[in-house]
């Protein structure tokens, strides 16, 4: 589809229908880190709320009940650190949908749609604003929830470090202890669970809700990774597609050089 114009396509709440088209969103390696997170969350949760506060007390003299709690929870910790790795390495080596300006509100017309976006959360207006990926709302939600999960694998290493005796860990994250007590750094990753397990309820709600509102597939894509989307929300793609490359840094050296060849071409 050919781009000719800067301008972002209207959306098309009263007009004719538009052609659906089958399109390839989420690619494998989001699906994979999605599910990773997903599960780990769940195992982690689990385990890290024994450690915190054993609920269960086995009987018998080989009934070892918190070391294997511990043992579970650092191998999900590493999985889990493992899934937020490769989602930021596929920020960048993604497609347009799995590029990080999707969570990072870097244009004014996704401040424009992420305020009418919290409009339809807040019942003041009756449809949800489309979007091929994520919409504006969400991946600014995203950010400060990836934020919170990058200080989850950083607490969470420091406290293995302190357990784990001397060695790698302890020689990369010793230092954190002696800035913050070790009780706070505690404290906080506990409660970081909270702040994941409450958005990971809001998350299935939205994500339903959303689903059934737009009837685009937003749930199977997660496993198949294709959507339906509408003719128009291509064009729109395109469009901003066109307005990100032209303002790359890229894109800015090549037409300072071709100006500055131009300029000193001999008239």
């Amino acid at each position: 589809m050919a781009v000719t114009s800067g301008q972002l396509p209207a959306f098309p709440e009263n007009g004719p229908i538009q052609a659906v088209e089958r399109v390839y969103v989420w690619e494998l390696p989001v699906r994979i880190s999605h599910w990773l997170v997903f599960f780990s969350i769940g195992v982690l949760s689990v385990t890290g709320w024994y450690i915190h506060s054993p609920f269960w007390i086995s009987r018998g003299s080989g009934a070892f009940t918190m070391a294997t709690m511990r043992f579970t929870h650092i191998v999900a910790g590493y999985v889990f650190l493992s899934a937020i790795l490769l989602r930021v390495y596929w920020y960048f080596a993604g497609n347009y949908w799995a590029s990080w300006r999707f969570y990072i509100p870097s244009e004014k017309q996704r401040w424009t749609t992420m305020g009418r976006m919290a409009k339809y959360y807040l019942f003041l207006r009756r449809e949800p604003v489309r979007d091929v990926g994520h919409n504006a709302l969400a991946g600014l939600a995203y950010t400060v929830i990836f934020i919170i999960m990058v200080w989850e694998c950083f607490s969470g290493l420091v406290l293995y470090s302190q357990v784990r005796g001397p060695g790698l860990a302890r020689a990369l994250l010793g230092w954190a202890p002696r800035v913050v007590d070790i009780q706070y750094i505690r404290l906080f990753h506990f409660l970081g669970m909270f702040a994941l397990l409450g958005f990971a309820i809001h998350h299935v709600y939205s994500a339903v809700l959303v689903s059934i509102e737009e009837g685009n597939g937003l749930i199977e894509s997660m496993f198949s990774g294709y959507k339906f989307v509408l003719e128009y929300e291509l064009q729109e793609r395109e469009v901003r597609r066109h307005i990100i490359l032209k303002k790359s840094l890229p894109s800015r050296i090549g037409r300072w050089l071709s100006e500055r060849k131009r300029r000193q071409k001999p008239a």
